[in-house]
């Protein structure tokens, strides 16, 4: 779990978990563009030691928690503006940035995303290929009765349109409960590496869902195809989503865990599959045992060895793989699953 990769294929991003207590001799012995902390408190995203570093509460115990690491081997330039931080070595920028807690989201979602949204432009940084989203009670109502993980998705919705970005533009995206804090997000965006936005063919397109599920359709794509360059269409990432028991737009399974498992795990094989990539003018040949740098977010703590043992029959032993007991987006959702294909 300490093991630092080196970069990944023609200058692809790279990253990888870690001991919490390892993370300090790791920044101060090489480049590092930004540490996630997902442990038992928020803290506000900033610069510690040259890296950009935030702190999302995800665990419940200290023995639970791990960082992410995000690595360069190239210089790396940070700063703060209006709260939320930035990190960037020329290629790539990483920015973080926390929501504190409040009885309404929509206003302040809208003005941390345009800001995060205001640097990339100003630092010359044009394609978004990922963003996580951790808010607290994410299944519960804000102060007008209205599901917290609906407020935040009409915020987000509201600063995409204010930069234009268009359905097929947005990047992949986790939004996933979180155990205080507010709301934390980080995104990974490219200078000039190549993102396409991937659809799976068995689901309705997030941000074609209909009204049922909110005032404002959640904006993301299923998984983002990052590659050096528009040319590359076999040797890029696959930046999978947080993927669940959905099909269509509903959710299938309630109440029944191994089922909702067993078709998260088919939903995201189908995805990156030849002939779902091959749709999108991608030409590689991926299956789950290709997945690395996985989180897999579990409802119900009771249900993690059961989740684990699903999972472990799929994803390679040497796959990097955290199971986080936080709540789901929604309240029928028991489990929801994510990673990168290198």
């Amino acid at each position: 779990m300490t093991q630092v990769n080196p970069a990944v294929g023609l200058g692809l991003p790279s990253s990888t978990f870690m001991n919490p207590a390892d993370v300090t001799d790791a920044v101060l012995g090489g480049n590092v563009l930004g540490v996630v902390n997902y442990t038992t408190e928020p803290t506000d995203p900033g610069i510690e030691n040259g890296a950009l570093t935030i702190g999302l509460h995800m665990a419940h115990t200290a023995d639970e928690a791990f960082a992410e690491v995000w690595i360069t081997d190239r210089p790396v330039e940070t700063g703060v503006v209006r709260e939320v931080a930035y990190a960037h070595d020329g290629e790539y920028l990483i920015v973080a940035g926390r929501i504190p807690q409040a009885g309404r989201y929509t206003e302040a979602t809208r003005a941390a995303y345009c800001t995060a949204l205001e640097l990339m432009d100003g630092l010359g940084y044009k394609n978004c290929f990922r963003m996580w989203n951790f808010v607290a009670d994410i299944n519960g109502d804000n102060a007008d009765g209205l599901e917290v993980y609906r407020d935040f998705c009409r915020g987000r919705a509201e600063a995409f349109e204010l930069f234009h970005f268009g359905d097929q533009e947005v990047p992949s995206a986790t939004g996933i409960g979180a155990l205080g804090g507010g709301i934390s997000f980080y995104f990974l965006v490219s200078r000039s590496a190549a993102p396409t936005s991937v659809e799976n063919s068995k689901q309705v397109s997030a941000y074609h869902y209909p009204q049922q599920y909110g005032p404002r359709p959640p904006k993301f794509a299923r998984a983002t195809y990052l590659a050096e360059t528009h040319t590359d269409r076999s040797g890029g990432q696959i930046y999978v989503s947080g993927t669940a028991s959905i099909r269509g737009h509903e959710t299938l399974h309630e109440g029944d865990l191994v089922k909702q498992v067993e078709l998260s795990l088919d939903n995201i094989a189908h995805l990156i599959s030849r002939d779902n990539l091959a749709a999108h003018e991608i030409e590689r040949r991926t299956g789950l045992s290709d997945l690395d740098n996985i989180k897999v977010y579990v409802r119900h703590r009771e249900d993690i060895p059961v989740v684990r043992r699903m999972c472990s029959e799929y994803f390679s032993p040497a796959a990097r793989t955290a199971y986080l007991n936080v709540d789901v987006c929604r309240s029928g959702l028991l489990v929801e699953i994510e990673g990168i294909v290198p």
